[in-house]
This record gives C-alpha cells, sequence and structure tokens, in this order.
C-alpha cells in the first residue's frame, strides 16, 4: 500500500479566522506531505508490511521490524493524526455537540463545560509537541494527550476528537499563545464526524 495526503474536503481559507490559509496550506501540504513520503520510504522493501493499513501498523508496533519501527510510529503516526485532524474540523462548524456523543460527555466528564476545560489543559500541558485527545477507552469517554506524533489507538484506546498542538499547527496566527488557539479550536469542531467515530467505536 502506498500511503497518500488525503484531500481537504474543504478550501485552505475555509476555517479562518480561527486557522489561517497560510497554517492549513503549509501544514497539509508540507508537513502531512513529509510524513507520508517519509512512511513510504520506510516501508520500502517490507513488502510483508506495506500491504497493511496504518491502523494495523500503529495498533501493533512491536510486530513492525525493529530497524523501521520508529519510523512508522513517528511518521505513520503524523500521517494518521493529521488525516483524523482534518476530518475533526469543518467549516461553520463548532458549537456543541448533540446526540449520543452529548450524552456521553455529560455522563463521563461530567458535562460539555467540565469537558471543555480538561480537553483544553490536556493541549496546554502537553510539554513539547504532541496532541490533546477524547476518546473512547473500555465504553467509556476519555481525555488524553499524546507526545510527538504517538497515537491513542497503540494504547488500545479509539481517538474520536484531536487537536494538534505541534508549533506548526498555530505558531503563525498565534505565535506562542497555545491557551488562545486551543480556545478557538472549539469553532471548528466538526461534531457529526466526532458523533459518528464515537458510534463506530461504539459497535
Amino acid at each position: 500500500m502506498v500511503f497518500e495526503v488525503p484531500k481537504l474536503r474543504y478550501d485552505y481559507n475555509a476555517l479562518e479566522p480561527y486557522i489561517d490559509e497560510k497554517t492549513m496550506r503549509i501544514h497539509h501540504d508540507k508537513h502531512h506531505a513529509a510524513y507520508v513520503d517519509k512512511l513510504n520510504s520506510a516501508l520500502e522493501g517490507n513488502a510483508e508490511f506495506r500491504h497493511k493499513t496504518i491502523e494495523a501498523l500503529l495498533t501493533d508496533l512491536n510486530a513492525v521490524p525493529e530497524a523501521i519501527r520508529a519510523a512508522v510510529r513517528n511518521h505513520g503516526g503524523g500521517h494518521y493524526n493529521h488525516t483524523l485532524f482534518w476530518e475533526m474540523m469543518a467549516p461553520k462548524a463548532g458549537g456543541k455537540p448533540s446526540g449520543e456523543v452529548a450524552l456521553a460527555i455529560e455522563k463521563d466528564l461530567g458535562g460539555f463545560d467540565a469537558f471543555k476545560e480538561k480537553f483544553k489543559n490536556s493541549g496546554l500541558n502537553q510539554f513539547g509537541s504532541g496532541w490533546a485527545w477524547l476518546v473512547v477507552s473500555k465504553g467509556k469517554l476519555e481525555v488524553i494527550s499524546t507526545p510527538n506524533q504517538d497515537n491513542p489507538i497503540s494504547q488500545g484506546k479509539v481517538p474520536i476528537l484531536g487537536v494538534d498542538v505541534w508549533e506548526h499547527a498555530y505558531y503563525l496566527k498565534y505565535q506562542n499563545k497555545r491557551a488562545e488557539y486551543l480556545d478557538q479550536f472549539f469553532n471548528v469542531i466538526n461534531w457529526k464526524n466526532v458523533e459518528e467515530l464515537y458510534l463506530k467505536a461504539k459497535m
């Protein structure tokens, strides 16, 4: 399998004023593309693993040959995380969730306001580069963070919402103001996508 950068389902400027067009172009066309290129290069000559999905690779990293394991973890994680990230955002989105995921947020996390605080703090307190996630773990919702390009599926958890807190995701517009970036991220969350991922995870 040759991995490819997925095409955005919206224009580069569609998330403005919250996420600017220049950041989206660089983030999608340069950073994500670099992860894909390096992942494909790492898998060359490993026929057994070239045919696996990215989910299969990341779910069982110990099965990946040690010589390419770090590359698959880092660049494969970067590809998978960003593929999710583009879908987890949408223009004219944000607001509050509805449906079953809203009920689960109320039950498992103490309500939407409590979730927002936990999610923001998870991203804010992630030292250095990484991600904040809303995941399904053993049937319940949980807020966690992962360093670098690690993904919850490597821990047996299912990500249904994630925010990139690498500086390349926000520095052009927000500089060192990660907290402001995280506040504005709530304006672009694609709750329809989150609901779909939640229902799938619960099956």
